[in-house]
């Protein structure tokens, strides 16, 4: 069965069309979003607590997950996962806190320059939940928001039919340090976060991934009144191989991502000849095939795979080439060797996350190795990086002259003053330096 479309040795004429991605936003979905945001500014908690009812059917007495919730949520979480989630957070933690950046500092001719470093004071974080809660998240999300030192942490997620919050997210959440949780999903849960609510305290900064209406949410706020981590979209991979390559290892990274949703993409590229090429391609299909049987998620990954593609590129070279066009989200690059796999990777110039070496599977990164998952999509790798810490803090210059220094730069500062026009600026050189 072919699952992907192939192609040899696409012109880059061609790449627009064939590295496009699926689902794109609808002026429907952004209307439906503007409207909610809008209720949520004007009615605030009333308004959150409709809109459970509608979209989660849920009916809630209070949105902030209380202590005593909490506590019977630890109990509820399964010893081996909670050691599960203590290793991944101390990689996480330690990875992240290598992050920790440093102002730099000059001093020439009586002038001091530096860069203050500051967190971002109060932060908010989104956890999708429904069918498949993303404890992994909070992770990625909180940790580098307490490496950073945020004052502040407040983390919504969606509640279940029983207007609960997954034992797992709210284990995790206190284990981190987050310091209020709110019963809250969807594009509400943006609006109040960044309009704040008689509950709910507006933030400084949105961060976390979600479906398309948070997606949406995020870009109008985004735009208007409160800053935000990344633009996103579906998750994608693009798997960088030789026929040499184990068609199992390829066909499992290729799934692990088509999973995700319906419009998940996951591309392959075979460094071949075009017959060796697609004969790789059948091997590898036929373990997908296979493979498949052993999942669950089968109606989204059949939609996924749909959507993606699979292409034979006879050089290094060209690969890179439709790598860099692509930009995506996730790049695995197994060649012959560590050497070749760097080769490749040093022609890599738009990419969210690169792993490395046919020991290196997406899922690593995703849970546990200590990078983080929060990356940037739909071709938004080639002008923003992934979550890191310096996605939490700020960096603020200052300056101090001393006198002389001000007598030596006054000739320039008045010379770009008079030529712009901006007599004030000249004149806020001039009467430091006038003789009284």
């Amino acid at each position: 069965m072919e699952y992907i479309k192939r192609y040899w040795r696409p012109e880059r004429g061609e790449y627009p069309t064939l590295l496009k991605r699926g689902i794109g936003r609808t002026s429907a979905n952004r209307e439906a979003v503007q409207a909610i945001l809008e209720g949520v500014k004007e009615r605030g908690d009333k308004a959150l607590l409709e809109y459970s009812r509608r979209f989660d059917g849920v009916e809630l007495s209070s949105l902030r997950v209380t202590d005593s919730e909490i506590e019977e949520a630890s109990a509820l979480v399964d010893a081996s996962l909670k050691q599960a989630l203590l290793t991944a957070q101390q990689n996480i933690e330690t990875f992240h806190r290598a992050q920790l950046p440093i102002g730099e500092q000059v001093e020439r001719n009586g002038i001091e320059l530096w860069r203050k470093v500051v967190p971002i004071e109060r932060v908010g974080l989104y956890v999708p939940g429904g069918t498949a809660p993303l404890v992994s998240t909070v992770l990625m999300l909180a940790i580098p928001a307490r490496v950073a030192g945020c004052h502040s942490i407040a983390l919504c997620t969606p509640p279940g039919k029983d207007g609960r919050v997954d034992p797992a997210i709210l284990w995790a959440a206190n284990e981190v340090g987050v310091d209020e949780i709110y019963k809250v999903g969807g594009a509400q849960a943006i609006g109040a976060m960044a309009y704040g609510t008689e509950t709910i305290g507006a933030v400084d900064k949105i961060y976390g991934p979600g479906n398309s209406w948070v997606t949406e949410a995020k870009s109008q706020v985004g735009s208007t009144v409160c800053a935000i981590d990344l633009p996103a979209g579906p998750s994608e991979v693009m798997v960088a191989v030789i026929p040499a390559s184990d068609p199992l290892f390829v066909a499992a990274d290729l799934l692990s991502q088509a999973e995700h949703g319906r419009d998940s993409q996951a591309m392959l590229a075979v460094r071949a000849g075009k017959k060796e090429g697609f004969a790789f391609i059948d091997r590898v299909e036929e373990a997908i095939g296979m493979l498949a049987t052993r999942l669950e998620r089968s109606g989204e990954i059949e939609a996924s795979l749909a959507n993606s593609r699979a292409f034979v590129i006879p050089s290094t070279e060209e690969m890179a080439d439709l790598i860099n066009a692509y930009a995506p989200e996730h790049l695995i690059i197994s060649l012959a060797s560590g050497e070749e796999d760097e080769s490749l990777l040093s022609r890599v110039h738009n990419a969210g996350s690169v792993f490395l070496g046919p020991w290196s599977p997406e899922s690593s990164g995703d849970y546990a190795s200590g990078t983080n998952h929060t990356l940037p999509t739909a071709g938004w790798a080639r002008s923003y990086s992934g979550l890191s810490v310096d996605s939490f803090v700020k960096k603020i210059t200052v300056q101090r002259l001393n006198k002389d220094a001000l007598v030596d730069l006054a000739p320039t500062v008045v010379a770009m003053a008079d030529v712009e026009g901006l007599g004030a600026h000249r004149l806020a050189v001039d009467v430091r330096l006038e003789e009284r």
